[in-house]
């Protein structure tokens, strides 16, 4: 039996005693600190996603309070104690898209404060993903909330269905992308009568990469709307037509100088570039005596989808589905959708839209909150998030 001395005695220790006490110290050294889940919405109608969750995971939503001052300035205080944990702060995005933004900013920047170990943001819709190019002489909206976010005290981010999957790319820690399609796919196979005879449909060209992944995991045929979807731009207004400056300089040696760095050289003439000029909405693919099931991310403004729902109806389908992950469905989209030829529109639940159920009853909903919860507990575990992303494939 080996002698050990401690501080200056000999004890003797066995080597299997050892080995439990060693055990017992990496034990202690790697167990996790706990995990607190709050919710940064201070509407009963976005706590509703938080409480699923929440229930799935099997612990309490975190006690905290968020409210807007009489002056509009939101202000947020924890009940309790987060310091070393893992803090999970789910925020859906209401109409108010700005006042989410902000108290998302502000729990975030009180949790780092109070020395939380890490703080994973759980966005099922990222507003202002739709601002992620640059337009004319406008801005990247999206880099600069990806910005903000970070500064605030975002370590890591788990969303849903981003509007492009290169959003990514603004961000300086993790974002898991998730995705709506297998909740979808499986509300097609199981509550849509006879879909063997649908035909997935995209709306623009834009969006057959998604309809495609459709088609295929269900083993339907695919179309492809082309159109006046979308008005070209009008660059007129804009300075973009404006001539070059014709004021030039002769030198002695006959040689024509630019008066300035701002006038081009004399006798270049730059090619025009023609105007887009869409032709009437057509319809690549055979959709007579079929049902059409349009898939999207995102369904905002329903004029695009009202008209598409049209044309389908004119080409024979005798059902139009639309599927999209995030039913923001704003001012008169219900009213739209239930006067137009659309017979069901089946959204998720990353954002919330009871108001829009109750005046259209057109409108289905598809409960995300397990994968959302799963993808929780296996970030705070240290697990593998392979999958939540199986079969999907690079370009998907």
């Amino acid at each position: 039996m080996p002698i050990r001395r401690f501080g200056g005695h000999r004890s003797l220790v066995s080597h299997s005693q050892t080995s439990k006490l060693s055990y017992g110290y990496r034990k202690m050294n790697v167990s996790k600190s706990g995990y607190r889940v709050f919710s940064a919405n201070s509407t009963a109608a976005c706590t509703e996603l938080a409480k699923k969750i929440t229930e799935r995971l099997g612990v309490e939503l975190g006690r905290s309070v968020v409210f807007q001052e009489p002056n509009s300035e939101t202000r947020v205080d924890v009940k309790e104690s987060v310091r070393g944990q893992d803090i999970f702060i789910i925020q859906t995005i209401p109409r108010d898209v700005n006042t989410a933004i902000m108290e998302l900013l502000v729990m975030a920047y009180a949790l780092k404060t109070s020395c939380a170990n890490n703080i994973i943001g759980v966005i099922p819709y990222f507003p202002y993903s739709k601002q992620c190019k640059m337009r004319k002489r406008g801005s990247i909206v999206c880099k600069l909330l990806a910005t903000m976010l970070a500064k605030a005290g975002l370590t890591h981010i788990i969303t849903m269905d981003l509007h492009q999957k290169e959003i990514q790319g603004f961000f300086s820690f993790p974002v898991d992308n998730l995705r709506a399609s297998p909740f979808l796919i499986q509300y097609i196979q199981e509550e849509i009568p006879d879909y063997r005879n649908a035909i997935i449909v995209a709306k623009s060209p834009s969006a057959a990469k998604r309809a495609q992944s459709y088609a295929e995991r269900l083993r339907l045929g695919l179309a492809v709307m082309h159109g006046e979807a979308h008005h070209s731009e009008l660059d007129m207004a804009d300075g973009r037509q404006s001539p070059p400056l014709s004021r030039t300089t002769t030198g002695h040696t006959g040689l024509e100088l630019p008066c300035s760095r701002h006038t081009p050289f004399p006798g270049i003439e730059l090619p025009i570039m023609m105007a887009k000029e869409k032709p009437p909405i057509t319809v690549v693919g055979d959709v007579g005596g079929r049902i059409a099931i349009i898939v999207d991310d995102i369904i905002d403004d329903v004029d695009d989808f009202v008209a598409a729902a049209e044309i389908l109806k004119e080409r024979g389908a005798y059902k139009i589905y639309i599927m999209a992950t995030h039913g923001l469905l704003s001012a008169d989209a219900p009213r739209l959708i239930e006067e137009s030829a659309i017979d069901e529109v089946v959204v998720t639940n990353t954002v919330p839209h009871e108001m829009q159920k109750l005046q259209c009853p057109k409108i289905k909903t598809v409960d995300v909150s397990m994968i959302l919860a799963e993808a929780i507990r296996r970030i705070h575990n240290g697990e593998s998030m392979a999958y939540l992303f199986r079969n999907i494939a690079v370009d998907d």
